[in-house]
């Protein structure tokens, strides 16, 4: 099994059918994206002298080469490691060094801070610019056919991170992820040959994900000329494309509204808007569909699950009529057709419906482990089934109610970040003596990162200080939105911060403003 033949099909039964689209224009059909592929696995196997088995990273934003890389990589044999293309560079090096990428692929934006990375990373040889001339020189060689894969070998290592801040590679089989396809077929959203997915969201995350269905029926990608999210873009690109599709996070889904609202824009083309990777509250749930109609699915998954846990469908979100219809907008669905989804107590006994526990998951989507991590494999897959971390319960009919994330994870704009990464940022900072982070709800990210600050001493410290040391090193978006500068951090007997009483602070900081 190697899902490179997916694209092979495609190639084979769809050839002259669009396959990649740059906005408005297609660039490439299916039958020359499979020959540009196959040439492709042939350089990165005798030019580079890449093995089965391989790591080959991709830190690129959107762009029409990012199928072409990702498919070469299957078709070669190798693993394809994306990397967010927002990522600071020592958080690139970082996964490039976990993962033992030989290989990595960018877009010119992120090639001045990758390049140096060779230095680095011991393993890594070559960085390429996919705008550079370099790349097209990849295409003039011999063709080579698919390299043979077992169903348990790694395709995709899915960088998330746990607690501690520090990366975790979710390795996906070809099995998980083939898994996937038919839960989108089953569960999301059936296709026919010719239908679009926009990739707004990243390519790297849920949206290259979901990529792979749509190659099996030879649909169309349509990168946006912006390589993101921009609502206006979207539209211009509605009124060109038919049948369109994508995936957002809930405030991709709110922003599209609210530009939806002002612009009146024609939206016959939008076929299905599949939202996840964060909390979406019912009256932006409500005022999108007022707006948009019915066309939403919602999915809840993790990177170690990928895009497959729970699923909420357009039926499921148009019974108005039903008496529990409101309460049911804010679930996230019933479980996939191919997974177990089980509510657990701290024994791992499954817990009857309206108890609260830990969402457990396993299937044949569910990650064998995480790259390297046995440690933290073992972990995750207590008992033969993914412990999410995530804390919900089911109802009498089956839909699934997410209460509160046990591992302290912030969901903003449908990104992960992790707290204790952010707080070892801060503490780094000479004029910090303890910090504490944690998430505080937002009606447009759905939640913001926020820091509890002790000053070092009498040294005073700037909140514009503080963010630019963030700046410095890591993400722009995991940087705190909200700085509070404080005495002391409220504390058990056993010095573990009580992030509880911040919490209670911060709500009720929230109803005074209310």
């Amino acid at each position: 099994m190697n899902l490179a033949n997916l694209l092979v099909r495609a190639g084979r039964c769809f050839g002259k059918h669009s396959a990649v689209a740059a906005g408005p224009r297609v660039v490439v059909d299916y039958e020359t994206l499979a020959a540009r592929v196959a040439a492709l696995a042939g350089a990165l196997r005798s030019r580079y002298g890449l093995q089965p088995g391989d790591r080959v990273a991709l830190a690129m934003k959107n762009c029409p080469a990012y199928l072409e890389v990702l498919f070469g990589a299957w078709h070669a044999g190798l693993v394809a490691v994306p990397v967010n293309a927002k990522l600071s560079a020592p958080e690139v090096q970082y996964i490039l060094d976990n993962s033992g990428a030989r290989m990595c692929f960018v877009t010119s934006h992120l090639a001045e801070a990758v390049r140096p990375l060779v230095q680095g990373v011991a393993t890594l040889e070559q960085v390429i610019a996919v705008e550079d001339a370099a790349y097209g020189e990849l295409f003039g060689g011999e063709p080579v056919g698919v390299r043979e894969r077992a169903p348990a070998d790694p395709a995709w290592l899915f960088y998330t991170s746990g607690t501690t801040g520090k990366p975790k590679g979710a390795t996906l089989t070809h099995r998980n992820l083939a898994a996937m396809i038919s839960g989108y077929f089953s569960d999301v959203d059936p296709l026919q040959p010719g239908e679009g997915i926009l990739h707004a969201a990243p390519m790297s995350h849920g949206s290259g994900l979901y990529a792979l269905p749509y190659v099996a029926v030879g649909g169309l990608h349509i990168i946006p000329d912006s390589g993101g999210f921009d609502p206006d873009e979207i539209f211009d690109l509605l009124a060109v494309h038919e049948r369109v599709s994508f995936f957002a996070a809930p405030t991709m889904v709110r922003r599209l509204t609210a530009a939806a609202l002002r612009s009146k824009p024609d939206v016959h083309n939008l076929k299905t808007v599949t939202y996840g990777g964060g909390p979406m509250y019912v009256e932006d749930l409500r005022e999108a569909m007022e707006v948009f109609g019915n066309r939403f699915v919602q999915i809840y998954g993790q990177g170690e699950s990928p895009m497959t846990i729970t699923a909420m469908s357009k039926l499921a979100h148009a019974q108005s009529d039903s008496p529990d219809y409101q309460h049911r907008l804010a679930s996230v669905g019933r479980p996939q057709t191919l997974v177990e989804v089980s509510v657990m107590d701290a024994d791992n006994a499954p817990l009857p419906p309206g108890e609260v526990g830990e969402v457990c998951v396993r299937g044949d989507i569910v990650m064998p482990g995480y790259w390297n991590n046995p440690e933290a494999s073992a972990e995750a897959l207590a008992d033969g089934w993914l412990h999410t971390g995530d804390m919900g319960c089911f109802d009498e009919q089956g839909f699934l109610y997410l209460k509160d994330r046990s591992k302290d994870v912030i969901i903003s704009g449908g990104t992960n970040v992790y707290p204790r990464e952010v707080e070892e940022v801060l503490l780094a900072h000479h004029a910090v003596a303890e910090v504490a982070v944690l998430g505080d709800a937002d009606p447009e990210w759905g939640e913001v990162v926020v820091a509890f600050v002790v000053p070092a001493g009498d040294t005073p410290v700037a909140a514009t200080d503080l963010d630019d040391h963030c700046v410095q090193h890591i993400a722009r978006f995991k940087r705190p939105r909200r700085y509070y500068f404080v005495d002391d951090l409220p504390k058990n007997a056993y010095g573990k911060v009580l992030k509880r009483s911040l919490r209670e602070r911060l709500q009720a900081e929230s109803a005074v403003l209310v």
